[in-house]
C-alpha cells in the first residue's frame, strides 16, 4: 500500500494557506493532472484523484483542523492510537502496512513457480521498500491555568535518528552484498509432491538494502540508527481540554530505507481548580450568600477568568438558583469558540448568633413570611393527618 502524500505538498501550498489559496491552488493542479488533458501520463488519472482528495479535506474546514491534528489517520486513514503515561514508553500509534504482492511473493516466490505454473502477478521491485516512521502518543498534564490561558512547554523525549558518525548508513565503504548480489532478497527451493516450491525473503546480510559495508559503525554498531534525548518546545494553545491532542509534525519514530519520520501526538489532561469547574467551554462558579444577601438582595463581586464583574442579585435568591454571564468562560482558541460563566448560588445559614440577632429573628418570625410554597404544603400535610 503506498503511503498518501500530505495534502497540502499535494496541492503545493503551506499549512498557512488561506481558503481561497487553497482553491487557486486546486483549479491549477486540477487543470494540469486532469485525464483528459494529459492523455499521455499514464498517471494523469492517479494524480487527479489525488488532487481531488486533498481538496476535499482542506477545504472543509472541520476536516482540514482535523487532519492538522491527527494527520491521514484523523479523516479516515491511518491505524487507532494506543496511549503511554507521559514520562513513560511510548506506543507506536501506527501499524506496519501490507503489501500483498510481498506476501504473494514470499508464498510462491514471485516470479517462481508453484507446482509448474507461474507466478501471481509476476515479479516485483527487488529494491527495499520505502516506510514512513511511525508516530508516537505520550500523555502530557496540564493545570487549569495552563490549559485555559495556553501556555509553552518544555520536555525532554527519547527518540530515534540517523546516526551522525555513518549518516545513518551502518558502515563505510560501501559494496554489493555478496549474498544476494545487490537484489535485497534471496530465493530458496523445495522440493515437493507437488512440485517445487520456491520463497523469496529479504536477505538477512544487507536487510533488503542490497549493500554491505567493509567496515562496521562502532558509533551505532552497524544500525545506522541511535537513540538520542532531546529537549521538545511546543506552544499550546488556549482552550485546551481533557482528551485533546496536538500534533508536533516529524518528531515520531525515523522511517526506514528513506522514508519521512513519524508524528509525535500529545493527550492532554487538564487539573482541576479551586473554585472554577469546567464543562466543555463553560465555567461554574459556587457563590456563597448570606441570609440577609439572599432575602434582601445585593450587589456583589464575582471573580471570573478575566477579572472581577459586579453582578445584582435580586431579592429572595435561593440555593440552587443560577445566573449567566454571557461570554465569560473560556476563549477556546483551539476550537475558535468562546464559553459562557455560570454562577450557582448557595445560602449559608448562621450557626451561631449574638442575643441581639435572636431577637431581631423571634421579631420577624411574629410577622408573616410564608410564602404560596408553604402554605401548599402545610394544606398537604393537614389533609395527609
Amino acid at each position: 500500500m503506498a503511503e498518501k502524500k500530505d495534502y497540502y505538498e499535494v496541492l503545493g501550498v503551506s499549512k498557512n494557506a488561506t481558503a481561497d489559496e487553497i482553491k487557486s491552488a486546486y483549479r491549477k493542479k486540477a487543470k494540469e493532472s486532469h485525464p483528459d488533458l494529459n492523455k499521455d501520463d499514464p498517471h494523469a488519472e492517479e494524480k487527479f484523484k489525488e488532487i481531488q482528495e486533498a481538496y476535499s479535506v482542506l477545504s472543509d474546514e472541520s476536516k482540514r483542523k482535523m487532519y492538522d491534528q491527527f494527520g491521514h489517520a484523523g479523516v479516515g486513514g491511518g491505524a487507532s492510537a494506543g496511549g503511554s503515561p507521559y514520562g513513560g514508553g511510548y506506543t507506536n500509534f501506527n501499524t506496519t502496512d501490507f503489501d500483498f504482492g510481498d506476501i504473494f511473493d514470499s508464498i510462491f516466490g514471485g516470479g517462481g513457480g508453484f507446482g509448474g505454473f507461474s507466478g501471481f502477478g509476476g515479479g516485483r521491485s527487488s529494491g527495499p521498500k520505502v516506510t514512513r516512521g511511525s508516530d508516537i502518543l505520550m500523555r502530557m498534564d496540564l493545570d487549569f491555568d495552563e490549559a485555559v490561558y495556553g501556555c509553552e512547554k518544555k520536555f525532554n523525549l527519547d527518540v530515534i535518528e540517523d546516526c551522525d558518525e555513518c549518516h545513518g548508513q551502518g558502515g563505510f565503504d560501501k559494496e554489493e552484498c555478496s549474498t544476494c548480489h545487490g537484489s535485497g532478497t534471496v530465493t530458496t527451493q523445495q522440493q515437493t509432491i507437488l512440485g517445487s516450491f520456491m520463497s523469496r525473503t529479504t536477505c538477512p546480510d544487507c536487510h533488503g538494502t542490497g549493500k554491505t559495508y567493509k567496515r562496521k559503525c562502532s558509533e551505532c554498531n552497524g544500525k545506522g540508527k541511535v537513540k538520542k534525548n532531546k529537549k521538545i518546545t511546543i506552544n499550546i494553545p488556549a482552550g485546551i481540554n481533557t482528551g485533546d491532542r496536538q500534533r508536533v509534525s516529524g518528531k515520531g519514530n525515523p522511517g526506514s530505507n528513506g522514508g519521512e519520520n513519524g508524528d509525535l501526538y500529545i493527550e492532554f489532561v487538564v487539573g482541576d481548580h479551586s473554585y472554577y469547574t469546567r464543562e466543555n467551554d463553560d465555567i461554574y462558579l459556587e457563590v456563597p450568600l448570606t441570609l440577609t444577601e439572599s432575602v434582601l438582595g445585593c450587589k456583589k463581586d464575582i471573580p471570573t477568568l478575566y477579572g472581577n464583574v459586579k453582578i445584582n442579585v435580586t431579592p429572595g435568591t435561593n440555593s440552587g438558583d443560577k445566573q449567566r454571564i454571557k461570554g465569560k468562560g473560556v476563549d477556546n482558541e483551539y476550537r475558535n469558540h468562546k464559553g459562557d460563566m455560570y454562577l450557582v448560588f448557595k445560602v449559608y445559614m448562621p450557626k451561631k448568633l449574638t442575643r441581639e440577632q435572636k431577637e431581631l429573628i423571634e421579631e420577624l418570625s411574629e410577622t408573616s413570611l410564608e410564602t404560596e410554597e408553604i402554605k401548599d404544603f402545610q394544606k398537604f400535610t393537614k389533609e395527609n393527618d
